[in-house]
């Protein structure tokens, strides 16, 4: 569904943001938190859901824990804008998993991508062998992250 959802009231939003902040905690503890009864608390959920303001539930994961020391933000140009020249690159980069995020962006790059990597040889290898071979690349510019000031942990409550 695209658009956006206009129904939610007071409750539906706090109910969001509590749900940012602890998607596990129990429908008692949400209904609680909100000042509903669990059922409605649910129902209230499923509607969410249903209109696609609550896209999933994840587990957000450390990368250094999982052996990705580095992450690069990657800017890639390609040789057209054409339609389907975007969506051949569009199509490769949704196939390579080395390739964490990817943005068609507006400004001087076509697409930003966001890539990890266990060093900088690994990082060289997904270069060479992955974004460098994505089809229609004319050029591509990386930037190391030097430190994770803010991490992305939810949007913020709106009036």
């Amino acid at each position: 569904m695209s658009g956006k959802y206009t129904y939610m009231d007071t409750i539906d939003k706090k109910l969001l943001l509590a749900l940012q902040k602890d998607s596990r905690q129990s429908i008692a503890n949400l209904a609680s938190e909100v000042g509903l009864s669990p059922s409605a608390c649910h129902r209230r959920i499923g509607i969410l859901e249903k209109n696609g303001v609550i896209e999933g539930y994840h587990a957000r994961l450390n990368g250094p824990k999982l052996g990705y020391q580095i992450e690069f933000y990657v800017e890639v140009s390609l040789d057209s804008q054409s339609e389907q020249v975007l969506a051949a690159f569009e199509q490769a980069a949704l196939s390579r998993p080395q390739i964490l995020e990817c943005y068609l962006m507006t400004g001087n790059c076509d697409y930003l991508l966001k890539v990890a990597a266990e060093n900088t040889r690994e990082y060289e290898r997904i270069y060479r062998r992955t974004i460098a071979a994505l089809p229609h690349v004319a050029r591509i510019q990386s930037s190391l992250v030097m430190k994770a000031v803010k991490r992305w942990k939810g949007y913020p409550a709106r009036p």
